[in-house]
């Protein structure tokens, strides 16, 4: 911010309270110079995991509104209904792009969207069901032609020295991931993601007698890092993944 004109730091710091409120602190994925945090355009992009999400909640609201006896005219549960279709229109013509078969963000005011700077939050509509059948299967495949990495799904294809991009994998990603092409009959995918990302757990487990907050996916013999902080050890979203994931039944 200080190598910024005064005039410019306002915006600047809204864009990096967007970004750091998004949980993707940081990211290529907010920046149009993949290589400059001062390029933050956050508030500009309409994120398409953000609208995933804000559609289960929608769908949700709409399903706990129904168990009350109050009938099918509830309208409450009626409008929230409607307001969840049509967020899944937006998603699925304005977010998505059919050439290249995958999910972006949008920027709102300019109706664009981010194509140069492909993400992992494109599994978003899959893991809440957004996605047409043939969207779906569109990036299932790209994610296994291009992110799928030895250790698991790579977050972004950018290597920006941020945390939130390539190598790094993040657990609660993986999960999304996993289960959103899984929903969209990808299971190979989804079973090779899993035994890729637990057998990296394992291997760091046993040299460390740690789990961490993110793991390197490009290169197994190194630990992951970049962005404001060191990688933390524990971790609760590590733990849970690894668990959950380790419970299911094994492909033979």
């Amino acid at each position: 911010a200080q190598r910024l004109p005064e005039g410019a730091r306002e915006a600047f710091y809204r864009n990096v309270r967007a970004a750091a409120e998004s949980g993707w602190d940081f990211s290529s994925r907010w920046m149009r110079d993949p290589q400059s945090l001062a390029s933050l355009e956050t508030v500009a992009l309409a994120p398409v995991d953000l609208n995933s999400l804000l559609y289960h909640a929608e769908r949700t609201i709409a399903a706990l509104r129904r168990t009350r006896d109050v009938g099918d005219d509830d309208k409450v549960a009626a409008e929230f209904e409607a307001r969840a279709e049509a967020r899944r229109g937006a998603i699925t013509t304005h977010m998505w792009d059919e050439r290249r078969g995958f999910f972006f963000d949008l920027r709102w005011a300019e109706g664009t969207r981010v194509v140069d700077r492909p993400s992992l939050a494109a599994v978003a509509p899959l893991y809440f069901g957004v996605a047409t059948p043939a969207q779906g299967r569109r990036v299932a495949q790209r994610l296994g032609r291009e992110f799928l990495k030895p250790g698991g799904f790579t977050t972004t294809l950018i290597k920006s020295g941020q945390q939130w991009d390539a190598p790094n994998g993040w657990p609660p990603l993986q999960w999304l991931a996993i289960e959103g092409v899984r929903r969209y009959g990808a299971a190979a995918l989804a079973d090779s993601a899993r035994a890729r990302w637990l057998a990296l757990n394992r291997k760091v487990y046993a040299a460390t007698g740690k789990l961490t907050e993110k793991y390197d996916v490009w290169d197994l013999s190194k630990r992951a890092g970049g962005g404001e902080y060191p990688t933390q050890d524990g971790f609760g979203w590590t733990n849970g993944v690894a668990l959950t994931l380790s419970r299911q039944v094994a492909p033979k």
